[in-house]
């Protein structure tokens, strides 16, 4: 049945309403005794915005003497006014969002290739299988010459410009110039873009008997489903134990961590809750399907371990999980929510804050508006020797929370391990930091792949490429040669000293000019990696027990 609206019937409600309006003003004039004067100040006080800032920039959009882009004071205001807000609420222009977004939704379009421009090429060092490059023929070894008829080589381009013209849309074609040994002319390659993805596990490798090694970069989309398949093969390696590397992991997406953190706690443990302004807590248990909860688990942290990092390691440690080694982390413990504006901008707004299973906010304090200390307190924690000693830390015994288990654990800034591992500085002398930071080590590298780029393409397995670096007796003394023609004199005494720690790096770096790729690098770094080296250890002892 429909209804039709006679003049009347729609006059007459509106016609009551405004009656009853008047009557309110009236009755309250009249009960009142106000004045003229009052009314006429109630009724301009009902027509200004109670929002100061919403009224400033009406105020300025149909007032000003000019015309004004509220688009572009948009852009200056909101940055100002996040700025008064915690160190983690941040404001995301449309320009800086693809960047930011991309390392956590595990894929971004393509080509399909890991570069360096160390000698100010850009130089393949890898191509992804069945990738893009692949596809067009493009090898490890080659240098990129052209992009799309346009010189990039030798010309100081910085790396993000040439990333930015390697990167465009899946489907469309970048028209590429190779320089290729043995070959005269340029290589002429089309490569049709496609979807590539990020890997949040850079390495997973068994690293003795029954212990296996994950480094976990970030905390993306796929980071659960990447650990479940690394986990599978590691299991069929024969791996019970595990060292999970959460080191310089500055957090991402909080559901991951929480997936995570299941794969590893019993049925009905707590992982994790949060808390908002309203004092609403949202509660995470395990729910007792994780396919590790069997295995011995240490974790690996350090100041550069933040946010969903924290969540996984604070778990681990208030349910008796494992061991936690390294370093104490960061100290994030806020919860952002990405609100999207409709031109694609985002506001990353801090809504609530999380909490340990023991109840730790294990946020460092901060002061509202004052970014710069904050963004110091590593380097002041460097400066009072926290990064050395664990008696130069403090915690306060009102934040002193007792696990299940009985273990004192402390909120307030960051994770404190349960073994504290000092920075090694023991091999680093003037000669290895010379090479290091003047990237002559690198460089070294780069030229030593070319030289051996058949054999280093043909490597597939990690004891493939241990026994061809294994096969080359005098890698550390050409190297030293080689830095010496780039104006780095041999330190027979420094040199000694810093060998074991030089040969792991130049193994590391090569081996990462390989099809293993960061496999390559960690499975030579680890011997010097003296965190890793006692987590082997704490596995090893005998009875360890959760």
């Amino acid at each position: 049945m429909m209804y039709k609206n006679s003049k009347h019937t729609i006059l007459f409600p509106l016609l009551l309403a405004a009656g009853v309006v008047l009557g309110l003003l009236l009755g309250q004039y009249l009960g009142r005794n106000t004045t003229t004067s009052q009314l006429k100040g109630m009724l301009k006080g009902m027509a200004l915005p109670n929002n100061k800032l919403s009224y400033t920039l009406s105020l300025i959009e149909n007032q000003y003497v000019d015309s004004v882009s509220m688009d572009s004071l948009a852009e200056h205001v909101i940055p100002m006014l996040v700025k008064e807000l915690d160190p983690h609420s941040v404001y995301i222009p449309v320009s800086e969002m693809q960047a930011l977004n991309e390392p956590l939704e595990g894929e971004f379009d393509g080509i399909g290739v890991v570069f360096n421009m160390a000698t100010d090429t850009v130089i393949v060092l890898n191509v992804i299988p069945q990738g893009p490059s692949d596809k067009a023929g493009i090898k490890a070894g080659d240098r990129i010459i052209e992009i799309d008829d346009s010189l990039v080589a030798g010309r100081k381009i910085p790396q993000y410009n040439v990333v930015k013209k390697l990167r465009g849309p899946r489907g469309t074609t970048v028209h590429l110039g190779l320089e290729r040994q043995g070959i005269s002319d340029l290589v002429k390659v089309d490569v049709v873009r496609g979807v590539i993805p990020i890997k949040s596990i850079e390495s997973a490798f068994r690293v003795t008997d029954g212990v296996g090694y994950v480094k976990l970069g970030q905390f993306a989309r796929t980071t659960f489903d990447e650990l479940q398949r690394a986990l599978a093969s590691l299991r069929a390696e024969g791996v019970t134990k595990l060292i999970f590397d959460l080191r310089g992991n500055s957090g991402g997406f909080l559901d991951q961590a929480i997936a995570v953190a299941n794969e590893f706690l019993h049925e009905g443990q707590l992982i994790v809750y949060t808390e908002n302004r309203r004092h609403e807590q949202t509660r995470e248990y395990a729910d007792g399907k994780g396919k590790a909860q069997d295995m011995e688990v240490v974790v690996l942290i350090d100041e550069g371990s933040a946010s969903s990092s924290e969540i996984l390691a604070g778990a681990l440690q208030d349910n008796d999980r494992g061991t936690i080694v390294g370093r104490r982390s960061f100290g994030k413990g806020l919860v952002q929510r990405q609100i999207p504006y409709s031109d694609g901008s985002a506001l990353r707004l801090t809504t609530a804050r999380y909490y340990t299973p023991t109840g730790r906010s294990i946020q460092k304090p901060y002061t509202i508006g004052d970014d710069a200390d904050y963004e110091e307190d590593l380097f002041n924690r460097y400066k009072n020797n926290e990064f050395f000693s664990a008696d130069s830390i403090h915690f306060a015994d009102s934040l002193k929370r007792v696990t299940p288990g009985g273990k004192v654990v402390y909120g307030g800034g960051g994770i404190m391990p349960d073994v504290f591992i000092p920075a090694d500085t023991t091999d680093v002398t003037k000669y290895f930091v010379e090479v290091a930071g003047r990237n002559i080590l690198y460089r070294y590298t780069i030229e030593y792949a070319d030289r051996h780029r058949e054999a280093l393409n043909a490597v597939k397995t990690i004891d493939e490429l241990q026994a061809l670096l294994d096969s080359d007796k005098t890698l550390v003394d050409d190297f030293v040669r080689y830095a010496a023609r780039k104006g780095v004199a041999p330190r027979p005494a420094d040199i000694a000293r810093s060998r074991k720690l030089i040969e792991a790096q130049l193994r590391a770096y090569i081996g990462r000019n390989t099809a293993l790729e960061d496999n390559g690098f960690y499975v030579n770094i680890f011997p010097v990696d003296n965190v890793v080296m006692r987590a082997i250890g704490i596995l090893n002892e005998p009875d360890k027990n959760d």
